[in-house]
């Protein structure tokens, strides 16, 4: 007998309809219940039967509706989405528990799997150690704002998929299961009544909270778990030892100041301060729970004479916890911890009773406490109670310090040559830095790298730009000096196209404490950003030109000769198009290790990947496993960025799922893949010449057909997504309607909402046509080799499998209707229809699929539940559109836009 594995799916999804449904009616009336449910009766109609009856009366239903009645409609359809994606994550995790309990092997992509792959490889316990000693895996969080939610209704949210949760983990009784089922009912009463748009827009302040949201509800918790299950694994294979600090999370939410003038020195100080009173404050209740758990006597067991010196330190003095050295050894711990958050911060903790304390001058001071704690537990026969708590708190300390995560500094190199140009001209009057070539420049730099004498006078004006440059890091500076230098250790520089750039960063650096001319130190790492097609074709040849100073070489050398590089996928992408970028990057990496390898400086790759495929992204897992060989060696950093931070990290079973898929990656591409041939000529020079033509294609639509820019504002809803308040950074780069002018983010959330997704596709088909043109019956035998053979090529068709999957071509055939010329719409829709029916022929000829995701069937299905609800919204956001257009004044119109906007997104899951 076959079990159906999504019956608990389809259960948990109709239980979740149900209760808002009852929750429409009570609230909105019968009347809305009843248009509500016949607008779902017929979008799942057309969705199954393909019935275009229904289509009809689905459209002449919401084309129809009063504004009221609009507003209710689009609540009730994004609510569904909500709802819905809730319990396909609480099915991934009951899928995962069930895989776990019924023993069977470890699944691809979990860590246990890329450990058992190592061990037969040959690898024992010891190697296994010895690669973690020198890995790196950082997922870095960013504020880019693609994450519509607010905190309110993710908060709901949670309520809601602990309950599920719950009802999967506990055999409930009869009174437990009816509590749940009206605790259900007022956690989806809750969402309905919570107001789904934010009313201002996001301050920087704002996106670090937020951002913080996550550590409460996974990083903190579960990375400390991860590490414990990693060790004893490593244990089993005959290697008992702690591993040191590999896995951390990282941030740019108060360090990113690439178009975004609202991150200043002094929100890069309260960023800190915020993250530092949030590590602190979970060590303090971590160790209050010690504290009462281990009321260990010392009549019955002896303790080390490292413990009784803590406890003779403490504060404690109650009569009750005299013969409990452990007690007394952790409250004396709290009390410095207590004293250090308010010295660090200037905020006291609330409610901390345990008295004072000297501050720890850093927190390996701290762990050392704990160790003594720990070492005293072992030595008196007492190992098991250092192994649950207090083993997860220690790790926690060691992985997040004071610091909580490090964050990442971030600006344009114009910004950085306008500031260079700004000091050299205030010190050295003439100097004109801006009218020199590359050569001058990159020799002017190397002397004033080599002198110790400082360019900036603290009695000279210079520009508002400067100063707040020079502000900023100063600030990083002293932030290094309060929290530890992994607080801020990172300094990238965006759209890098020279080695001038990376110089003109190290000047700035020496000016402000952060590079020591005379020694040769530098006390942060500079890392370039190449983001378009042209910058990442010369990323080798700028990075062999920089190793080939001795300057910077020797700078190098005191980080280790470690050099870092990030790859912009969302600017290379909207550059080029999709395939032209990633296969860009591709070549760029091959180029980089190259360089890398023959001048002997180990290369670490940044990848800027945003959420959907149309800014890189896609599954981690075999992202990662299709870098070219030599390209992971065990360090990788990536962005998670927007809404993908909510899916992947407020669940912290799925959150700790996610982090797994990186670290086992990441194992799989430096340990079993290390030596992973290149890929043919052939398959070489077939991507070269599938990118030529495909970039061909993508840049005559987008930047050389007249009209295009009018096209782009007019079908899509650009112009309303610049006023939804989801993010502190403005839209466009500049006060401009161009497309080059516009951020990579908008742009794909735009395509998104329109149900196009045209960044993650367009030009594929273009390029397959020409191929084959050329080559006939064996160029497309060629494409189908490709599929099989080199994982790069399938994960690219994979993630555009997946992209062309959630588009419909009938949906944005209303949004091109928006269009108000007649000729432009039918010139530029028709051209998009076409390329789309030719991708999808191409797709599915080289995959030999019969249809879009037959290789994805859990994705399939997703969609398959999914879109008949996410159907009506386009239709309604089509036709407030137009109103809007035509003029109406009405703010219910505009707020029935913007929710529509988010109802969308909730529905897309990865949309921008």
């Amino acid at each position: 007998m076959t079990t159906d594995k999504d019956s608990p799916l389809r259960e948990d999804i109709r239980l979740l309809g149900r209760l808002l449904g009852d929750t429409v009616r009570a609230q909105a009336g019968d009347a809305v219940f009843e248009l509500i449910e016949r607008v779902r009766r017929c979008s799942i109609r057309f969705r199954r039967d393909d019935d275009l009856e229904a289509r009809r009366e689905l459209e002449n239903l919401l084309d129809d509706l009063a504004r009221d009645d609009t507003i209710h409609v689009v609540r009730a359809f994004s609510y569904f989405s909500h709802l819905s994606n809730l319990a396909e994550d609480q099915h991934h995790v009951r899928r995962s528990r069930a895989h776990l309990v019924g023993g069977s092997p470890a699944h691809e992509g979990s860590l246990a799997h890329a450990l058992d792959q190592a061990g037969q490889g040959g690898l024992d316990g010891a190697a296994m150690a010895d690669f973690f000693a020198t890995a790196q895996v950082v997922p870095v969080l960013t504020a880019h704002p693609t994450e519509v939610q607010r905190k309110s209704i993710l908060n709901c949210h949670m309520a809601i998929a602990r309950l599920l949760d719950e009802r999967d983990r506990m055999q409930l009784t009869p009174e437990e299961a009816e509590e749940n089922d009206a605790a259900l009912r007022r956690g989806i009463l809750t969402l309905w009544q919570t107001r789904m748009l934010r009313p201002a827009k996001l301050s920087v302040v704002d996106e670090v909270a937020n951002g913080l949201s996550y550590y409460d509800y996974t990083f903190l918790s579960e990375v400390p778990r991860l590490y414990g299950a990693l060790e004893d694994h490593i244990a089993r294979r005959g290697h008992a030892a702690e591993l040191p600090p590999f896995l951390r999370i990282g941030s740019w939410i108060g360090g990113d100041r690439d178009g975004n003038p609202f991150v200043t020195a002094e929100v890069l100080e309260r960023a800190l301060a915020m993250q530092c009173e949030r590590a602190l404050s979970h060590y303090l209740r971590q160790l209050h729970t010690l504290s009462s758990q281990l009321s260990l006597a010392h009549l019955l067991v002896p303790a080390t004479e490292a413990l009784m010196a803590l406890a003779d330190a403490s504060p404690d003095d109650s009569p009750h916890r005299e013969d409990e050295p452990y007690r007394q050894a952790l409250t004396g711990i709290s009390a410095r911890v207590a004293a250090t958050c308010e010295a660090l911060t200037g905020r006291a903790v609330p409610g901390h009773p345990d008295g004072h304390g000297q501050p720890y001058a850093c927190a390996d001071a701290l762990l050392a406490d704990l160790d003594t704690v720990r070492d005293s537990l072992v030595a008196n026969g007492a190992e098991v109670l250092a192994r649950g708590r207090l083993r997860r708190l220690r790790r926690a300390v060691s992985v997040f310090g004071f610091h909580l995560a490090p964050i990442d500094l971030r600006q344009n190199s114009d910004v950085h040559e306008r500031v260079v140009a700004d000091l050299l001209e205030t010190a050295l009057p003439g100097t004109d830095y801006l009218s020199l070539d590359e050569e001058a420049r990159i020799a002017l730099l190397s002397r004033e790298l080599a002198d110790p004498r400082p360019l900036h006078s603290p009695f000279r004006r210079y520009s508002v730009e400067t100063e707040g440059e020079l502000a900023i890091f100063d600030a990083a500076r002293r932030a290094q000096a309060r929290y530890g230098a992994p607080a801020v250790p990172n300094c990238i520089i965006s759209k890098t196209d020279g080695v001038s750039d990376l110089l003109e960063l190290a000047v700035i650096l020496k000016e402000t404490g952060l590079l020591d001319p005379v020694a040769g130190t530098l006390a942060v790492n500079v890392i370039p950003l190449f983001e378009t097609i042209g910058d990442l074709e010369a990323a080798a040849d700028t990075m062999e030109r920089l190793f080939a100073i001795p300057a910077y070489r020797r700078l190098l050398e005191s980080r280790g000769l470690a050099q870092e590089v990030m790859l912009g996928y969302s600017d290379s992408n909207k550059d080029g198009g999709f395939l032209t970028s990633g296969w860009s990057l591709y070549k760029a990496e091959i180029a980089l290790v190259e360089v890398f390898r023959r001048h002997g400086i180990r290369i670490r790759l940044f990848h800027g990947r945003g959420g959907s495929v149309g800014r890189g992204g896609g599954p981690s897992y075999q992202a990662i496993l299709a870098q070219p060989g030599g390209a992971v060696q065990g360090q990788i950093r990536l962005t998670e960025q927007g809404e993908v931070i909510a899916a992947k990290y407020a669940n912290p079973e799925v959150g700790r799922r996610n982090l797994e898929v990186l670290v086992s990656a990441t194992v799989q591409a430096s340990l079993l893949s290390r030596e992973a041939p290149r890929p043919q000529d052939a398959a070489m020079q077939a991507m070269d010449e599938l990118s030529a033509e495909a970039f061909r294609a993508y840049r005559s639509l987008v930047y050389e057909t007249e009209g295009f820019e009018q096209y782009f504002w007019e079908s899509t809803v650009i112009a309303e997504i610049a006023h939804l308040n989801i993010g502190s950074r403005p839209a466009s780069r500049k006060k401009t309607t161009a497309i080059e002018d516009l951020r990579a983010i908008p742009w794909v959330f735009s395509w998104s909402q329109c149900r196009l997704m045209l960044p993650g596709w367009y030009g594929f088909g273009s390029a397959v046509q020409a191929f084959e043109a050329r080559h006939g019956e064996a160029g497309l035998a060629r494409l189908q080799a490709m599929h099989r053979e080199w994982g790069f090529f399938a994960s690219l068709l994979s993630n555009m499998d997946m992209v062309l999957a959630k588009t419909d071509i009938a949906i944005a055939s209303r949004y091109a209707g928006l269009v108000r010329d007649a000729s432009l719409r039918e010139r530029i829709f028709g051209r998009i229809r076409e390329e789309h029916e030719a991708t999808i022929d191409a797709l599915l000829r080289i995959t030999g699929q019969q249809e879009l995701l037959d290789g994805n069937p859990l994705l399939k299905r997703s969609i398959r539940n999914r879109f008949p609800y996410l159907d009506p919204l386009n239709h309604v956001q089509v036709e407030l559109l137009h109103r809007h257009r035509e003029g109406h004044g009405d703010e219910r119109i505009k707020r029935g836009i913007h929710l529509s906007i988010n109802g969308i997104a909730a529905g897309l899951r990865n949309s921008g």
